[in-house]
C-alpha cells in the first residue's frame, strides 16, 4: 500500500496543448496553498492568479481550483492549476510544488495514485474506479458511453441488487439454523427455492451483458489463416479499407503477422494476417509461420481462407487438423468471382468448431457484410442489444464463480433442510465472488495491478 503523503502530477496527456493541468491531492493542502499563493481560497471558485516561483519569478498564470474533502474526486483535499500547456511549464509548476510542499512531504503520484485514493476513501468503488481507466481508453463512442454507463455506477448497481437479495436469503438461513427447534420447513416456508432460482436467471442476464461488455472493452482477435496466396493480405486490406499488408501473386509476400484494428458496430477487431502456412526451407518464412501458428492459438476467431478455385489437398488436411479445437472457426472461401456458381467448394465437415461456410471475393467485396456480421456473431455478441456497461475479464470470471456457487447451491436445497449448513456456504461463497467486483473483498495485490494500467496524473 502506499504512503498517505500528499501527491502531485500533471494531469493532462504530455506534449504541448492550449491548456495544462497540475493536481494535487493531500489531507490537509492549506499550508501548500499559503506557500504557493499567499491567500485562502474559496472552494469550488475559479481564481486568476499568477504562478510564481520561490523568489517571486512569473512561472505562469491562470486557473486555480480548490476542493476540500470529503466533497472532491479523491475525497480529500484537491488543488488544479489549470495554466498553458507547454511541457517546460507544467515541470516548473511541479517542481514550484514539490518545493512548496517540502515540509508535507508532497511527493510525485504514481499510476492511477487519484483514483486510488478516490476508491479507498469510498468515493468509488473498484468497478467504477476501473471505468475511469476505460473512459479514457474508449476506442469507438459506444465503448465510451459503455464506460461512462458503469463509471455512474449502472454496473454496480446491478452487483449490489443482487449482492442483497443473496445476503438476505443467507440471512434466513442462518436464522432457520441458529432455531432449529422451531421445526420449520425452511425451504418452503420462505420459498427459498423459487427465489434461488429467480437469482440464478437474473445473475445469467448480467452475466450475458458482462460477456458484451468485455468484448466491447477488449475488443476480439481474428486470425486470418490458410495457405500462401489464398487472398489474407487482401481480405485484410478489404476489411480494413486500405493498403495495410502487401499483395503480391508471389506465394510468401507476407513473411510477418500485420495487425489492423478496425471496429464493427462499436466493437474493436484486432484482425491479424498471418504468413501462409506450408512447407518450406527458407529460414525467415519458417519463422514467419511458426508465428503464424502463435497467433492462431491464441485467436478468439479464426477465419480458414482458402482458394475457392484450387481443391482440397493433403496441405489443407494437414492445416485442419493442426486448427485448434475449441476456437470458432470459420471457413472462408476467398476468389468467388473467379468461379461459377456450380463449381463452388463443399463446406468442411471435419471440425466440429466450424461455426459457419461463407463465400466472398475480397477484390469484388462480396459476403464481406456477412462476414463482418458472422464475425460478432460467433464470438456471442449480439449486434442488436448494445452492453449498458463495460466489463472485464476479471468480472466475468467473478461472475461465474457465483454462478457455480449458486447451482451448488441450489443442488443442497433438493435435499430439503439436510444440508442447510452447505447451503448456506455455497449462498456465502456466490456473495463473497460479488463482492469481488466492487471491491468490498480485494487484495493489495489486485489493486496495484489494476491502478498501475492507469495513467499518471488520473
Amino acid at each position: 500500500m502506499l504512503d498517505d503523503f500528499p501527491i502531485v502530477a500533471i494531469a493532462t496527456a504530455p506534449g504541448r496543448g492550449g491548456i495544462g493541468v497540475v493536481r494535487l491531492s493531500g489531507k490537509d493542502l492549506t499550508p501548500i496553498i499559503k506557500h504557493l499563493f499567499s491567500q485562502d481560497l474559496q472552494p469550488r471558485h475559479a481564481h486568476y492568479l499568477p504562478f510564481n516561483d520561490a523568489a517571486g519569478e512569473a512561472i505562469d498564470a491562470g486557473i486555480v481550483l480548490y476542493f476540500p474533502g470529503p466533497n472532491s474526486y479523491t475525497g480529500e483535499d484537491v488543488l488544479e492549476l489549470q495554466g498553458h500547456g507547454g511541457p517546460a511549464v507544467l515541470k516548473r509548476l511541479v517542481a514550484r510544488c514539490l518545493e512548496a510542499g517540502q515540509a508535507e512531504n508532497l511527493r510525485h503520484a504514481q499510476p492511477g495514485e487519484f483514483t486510488q485514493r478516490a476508491f479507498l476513501n469510498n468515493r468509488l468503488d473498484l468497478a467504477q474506479a476501473e471505468a475511469v481507466a476505460d473512459l479514457i481508453e474508449a476506442s469507438s463512442e459506444t465503448a465510451a458511453r459503455s464506460a461512462m454507463s458503469s463509471l455512474s455506477g449502472k454496473f454496480s448497481e446491478e452487483i449490489n441488487g443482487l449482492s442483497e437479495r443473496i445476503v438476505h436469503l443467507r440471512m434466513l438461513v442462518e436464522a432457520t439454523l441458529d432455531f432449529p427447534e422451531e421445526e420449520i420447513d425452511f425451504l418452503e416456508k420462505y420459498q427459498a427455492a423459487d427465489t434461488l432460482t429467480n437469482i440464478q436467471s437474473d445473475l445469467d442476464k448480467i452475466i450475458t451483458q458482462a460477456q458484451q461488455g468485455r468484448i466491447m472493452r477488449e475488443g476480439l482477435y481474428v486470425v486470418l489463416a490458410g495457405q500462401p496466396n489464398v487472398g489474407k493480405s487482401s481480405l485484410l486490406n478489404a476489411l480494413a479499407g486500405d493498403e495495410v499488408a502487401i499483395v503480391t501473386d508471389i506465394a510468401g509476400t507476407t513473411r510477418d503477422r500485420v495487425t489492423q484494428q478496425i471496429h464493427l458496430n462499436g466493437v474493436p477487431l484486432h484482425i491479424i494476417d498471418t504468413a501462409g502456412l506450408r512447407e518450406t526451407q527458407d529460414q525467415v518464412e519458417s519463422i514467419g509461420i511458426a508465428r503464424s501458428w502463435q497467433e492462431i492459438e491464441k485467436a478468439d476467431v479464426i477465419i480458414h481462407l482458402h482458394d475457392a478455385q484450387k481443391p482440397v489437398d493433403e496441405l489443407h488436411s494437414a492445416i485442419t487438423q493442426r486448427l485448434p479445437k475449441n476456437t470458432p472457426i470459420l471457413e472462408v472461401f476467398n476468389k468467388i468471382d473467379l468461379v461459377t456458381s456450380t463449381n463452388l467448394p463443399a463446406a468442411n465437415t471435419v471440425l466440429s468448431n466450424v461455426a459457419a461456410t461463407l463465400y466472398i471475393s475480397a477484390k469484388t467485396g462480396h459476403g464481406l457484410e456477412k462476414l463482418r456480421h458472422t464475425l460478432l456473431d460467433v464470438a456471442g455478441y449480439q449486434t442488436s442489444a448494445e452492453s449498458p456497461w463495460l466489463a472485464r475479464e476479471r468480472h466475468v470470471n467473478a461472475l461465474e464463480q457465483a454462478r457455480q456457487h449458486l447451482k451448488l447451491a441450489e443442488q443442497h436445497a433438493q435435499h430439503n433442510d439436510q444440508v442447510l449448513d452447505l447451503f448456506a456456504e455455497e449462498l456465502r461463497l456466490a456473495h463473497e465472488s460479488l463482492c469481488h467486483i466492487t471491491g468490498e473483498f480485494t487484495s493489495d495485490d489486485l489493486l496495484g495491478e489494476i491502478f498501475s494500467s492507469f495513467c499518471i496524473g488520473k
